[in-house]
């Protein structure tokens, strides 16, 4: 059995310890509902089984919830969110052995378009990143319906052993409203997360994995983003990332691995296995050593190690003005690529790729401008 597939096995199993009719025997001085986060305090000393209903954070404030260890937290009805431009996140949760569930007909719906400007993080109006998972061990988070976040959904840090499943975000709205940073899921400092069956339709990556290890995607589809990414990383590490059974449409890239131009730090054992991309707008598969926020930066520099990279059944269209695969690494950083199975066609542009292993076979105009 492949880990991956243990931990899986595991996840559907604790994923079963909390039934739906379970929500309203809740009681109520355990519920936080209305607009006010006095009764938080109490609640979150007293019960280990917590009902978020139909409540609005107030403007300028966070959500943040720190309960006892084993702890149901259930968001039920509409969430919403009061205006205020501010950095920070709306949502902070912090803890061990928790639950955290949607109930069925909840929504987050946290009315990004207030904020958007179509600059995101990089200026005009201060926005707040929606859901902080901070210093969580051991935990599930399930089941959770999220509409049109300011800029970034999960941003997830310092964490080990969560789960993440069947999450929904839709930001589709920022499409034609000035969404921009929507990221889905950041994740730094954090070993073994595991983010599957779930749905993504954003401005920006649906998957990006800063720092850590031992993280797990599998059977999540991504629409209107910037793909399925490892990154962009600064002097740090990312390894053991595994990730499979993934769709990428109507995006801008499909699977990336990004390091920021001058930086130093190790790219190690990453997998992209069965993934299917349609309708790619600039790059199917790019793996490149030159990034920067604004774009890219020319010849790439050494100080990173990219190794053991497996890219396996990888099948889908890109736009005739894309690249199907562009690789741009400095000489000599890259090393140990298990390159099968690749069908990515469509995009008509030559890239002049360097830095690819020799023993990995793989060879850019193979793919390219077919």
């Amino acid at each position: 059995m492949k880990p991956y597939e243990l931990i899986v096995i595991c996840i559907l199993l604790a994923s079963t310890s909390w039934a739906a009719e379970n929500y309203d025997d809740i009681p109520a001085d355990c519920t936080l509902t209305g607009n006010s986060l006095d009764p938080l305090a109490s609640i979150v000393s007293n019960c280990t089984e917590i009902l978020v209903k139909d409540f609005e954070v107030p403007a300028g404030r966070n959500l943040t919830i720190e309960p006892q260890d084993g702890t149901t937290i259930v968001f039920s009805g509409r969430i919403t969110i009061g205006y205020k431009e501010m950095k920070g996140s709306l949502i902070i949760i912090r803890g061990n052995n928790l639950t955290v569930i949607g109930a069925p007909g909840h929504i987050f719906d946290c009315d990004g378009a207030r904020w958007w400007d179509g600059l995101g993080g990089g200026g005009g109006k201060l926005k707040p990143k929606f859901f902080r998972i901070q210093n969580v061990t051991n935990s599930i988070f399930k089941d959770l319906n999220i509409k049109n976040t300011p800029t970034q959904c999960f941003s997830i840090n310092g964490c080990q052993n969560v789960t993440l499943t069947n999450i929904t975000i839709d930001d589709s709205d920022g499409d034609k409203q000035g969404g921009h940073n929507t990221d889905a899921f950041d994740t730094s400092a954090s070993k073994r997360v595991t983010i599957m069956n779930s749905r993504i339709f954003n401005q920006d990556d649906c998957l990006a994995i800063n720092s850590g290890s031992d993280h797990v995607f599998i059977n999540n589809t991504c629409s209107g983003t910037h793909g399925i990414s490892i990154g962009s990383v600064r002097n740090a590490v990312v390894e053991n990332i595994f990730v499979k059974n993934c769709t990428v449409v109507n995006s801008g890239t499909g699977v990336r691995i990004k390091t920021v131009f001058n930086t130093t730090g190790i790219v190690r054992n990453i997998t992209y296995e069965d993934i299917i991309l349609e309708n790619i707008r600039d790059y199917g598969i790019t793996i490149r050593g030159d990034y920067v926020n604004n774009g890219v930066t020319g010849p790439p520099l050494p100080g990173f190690n990219i190794s053991d990279i497996t890219l396996r059944n990888i099948h889908g269209t890109v736009q005739r003005r894309g690249t199907n695969v562009i690789i741009l690494l400095a000489d000599g950083v890259a090393s140990h690529w298990t390159v099968e199975n690749i069908d990515v066609h469509g995009g008509g542009r030559r890239p002049n790729c360097t830095g690819i292993p020799i023993d990995s076979g793989l060879k850019c105009e193979d793919y390219n401008g077919k």
